[in-house]
């Protein structure tokens, strides 16, 4: 279809999950695709699949939550394909814990990638994409940030303050062409819940009314539509796609 041909994607956690789904997505609908990851292996995997589909793709490798990593990253990517007009910031982390046992690292490592993260990819590509008056900006926060969840209370807060985030720069950059928006993705089947015990994943899916998780693949399709320009006018949204599910 070309939704985003000849479009310049970057696609922070590119190389797995929600990540990986987004890439091989925007690429299928003709976008050129920098991913993101701090993990090389899985990312040059993601690479082949990307040219195989006739785009072209580069792997970085890139931990969001150090600032001058991130601003030399955008440096490589606007040397190598001339422009940015999309940025995904997906990259996130889980590091549960109950608040009484929550250690102060649990709680700032999160923070750091999760929150910080953010806010370092995006003021690093925010001065380019008000020079070309164009930009979508698109960032992963959660259901849990607007009902909580238990045992995460590093992880909310992190997902909540993207949302805050997502308002006050849907309000500074949307005068500048430039549009960001949220997805708050609910139970959705990727590597990151591997670990869940059954009953817990039994319990989870109990929630969905469609009694299952959701697919990666579905909130890359989110993704797409408000880094199209079928989304021009859609700007500081936050969109649930949890399958009507109430955390």
């Amino acid at each position: 279809m070309g939704r985003l041909k000849d479009k310049v994607a970057i696609i922070t956690g590119g190389a797995n999950g929600i990540g990986k789904a987004t890439a091989i997505r925007f690429a299928q609908e003709g976008a050129n695709i920098a991913v993101w990851d701090v993990q090389e292996e899985k990312g040059a995997e993601v690479i082949k699949l990307l040219i195989a589909i006739g785009v072209k793709a580069i792997f970085y490798k890139v931990n969001t939550a150090d600032a001058s990593m991130v601003q030399e990253a955008v440096a490589a990517v606007m040397q190598d394909f001339g422009k940015i007009d999309v940025l995904i910031n997906n990259a996130g982390i889980l590091r549960d814990a109950t608040l009484l046992k929550m250690t102060e690292q649990q709680f700032d490592t999160v923070l750091d990638v999760n929150l910080k993260g953010v806010f370092n990819c995006t003021k690093a590509v925010a001065p380019f994409m008000i020079e070309r008056g164009y930009g979508r900006i698109v960032q992963a926060s959660s259901v849990v940030a607007l009902y909580g969840n238990f045992g995460q209370t590093n992880y909310v807060a992190s997902k909540a303050g993207i949302i805050g985030m997502t308002k006050v720069w849907s309000r500074e950059l949307g005068r500048k062409g430039i549009t960001v928006n949220a997805v708050a993705p609910g139970f959705i089947a990727t590597e990151m819940i591997g670990s869940i015990p059954e009953n817990i994943m039994k319990a989870m899916k109990e929630k969905v009314p469609a009694n299952r998780l959701g697919t990666a693949e579905e909130v890359a399709n989110v993704y797409l539509f408000l880094a199209s320009d079928e989304a021009a006018f859609v700007n500081g949204a936050v969109i649930s796609v949890d399958g009507g599910a109430v955390v």
